[in-house]
């Protein structure tokens, strides 16, 4: 898979390629992510990517010209017509998992970094095949954004993880968060384990797993579980549950 970044500022996503799960997948031929500095598309000596919004208001917006660029180029190098260009932007449908799997699905991607007060509407409009936000708040710029959206994507790549079970049993994967987990050593400050993971029966980890699973989504999250399709065993395990804890 190839991701091109459309940034003011290449510099920040140092640490995004050059560590972890996203460096060995780059190493490994996995992904290829490549940096586009906006400002290498402008044509004035002094590199202006912004301007003062027609009707006033305060701040800067992003002008087109060096955008559209950009994109048209790596369209041209990848001798493409379409690839599926993402703007990063407060106002674009909330990024998910599901999301994440379908951008995973595709050969090329583009994203576009927002920042200032905004894009120029032409580049959403005539430009962007879509919108994405990370969440309700907001960011100085689109980088931070970028680097969620491209880890997401990129340890569902085949090969990336060097367990696919991870992703299996990773929170939202399958609509509920994940089951509590633990590691050596057994107790910590009068903290114990739960016993059911040291029995060794494999059938009561899973039922405790999916147990825990359903109760710490409802708990947390009620709003997935009212989405996620349950089975008669899964309401099962959570009204069992909600009976240990009263």
């Amino acid at each position: 898979m190839r991701i091109d970044i459309l940034t003011l500022f290449p510099q920040m996503f140092d640490g995004l390629l050059n560590c972890s799960i996203i460096a060995r997948a780059r190493e490994r031929g996995l992904v290829d992510i490549r940096l586009h500095d906006i400002r290498a598309h402008t044509h004035d000596k002094h590199h202006v990517v912004d301007d003062y919004p027609y009707g006033g208001g305060a701040g800067m917006v992003l002008k087109p010209e060096p955008i559209f660029e950009a994109v048209e180029e790596i369209k041209e190098e990848l001798g493409l017509s379409k690839v599926p260009t993402i703007l990063l932007s407060p106002q674009g449908r909330l990024f998910n998992q599901n999301i994440a799997r379908d951008l995973a699905g595709y050969e090329h991607i583009v994203i576009i970094c927002g920042h200032y007060e905004g894009v120029d509407e032409r580049v959403a409009e005539h430009l962007a095949t879509d919108e994405i936000s990370i969440g309700d708040y907001l960011l100085s710029g689109g980088e931070i954004a970028a680097m969620a959206v491209t880890d997401c994507v990129v340890r569902l790549l085949p090969g990336v993880l060097g367990s696919e079970a991870s992703l299996v049993e990773e929170s939202h994967i399958g609509g509920l968060l994940e089951y509590p987990q633990y590691t050596r050593p057994e107790t910590y400050r009068g903290w114990a384990t739960p016993s059911v993971l040291l029995s060794g029966d494999h059938g009561d980890v899973a039922r405790w797993r999916r147990q825990q699973s359903l109760l710490r989504t409802a708990k947390r999250r009620p709003d997935l579980l009212g989405k996620a399709v349950l089975s008669t065993e899964d309401r099962k395990l959570l009204s069992e549950a909600f009976e240990i804890k009263s």
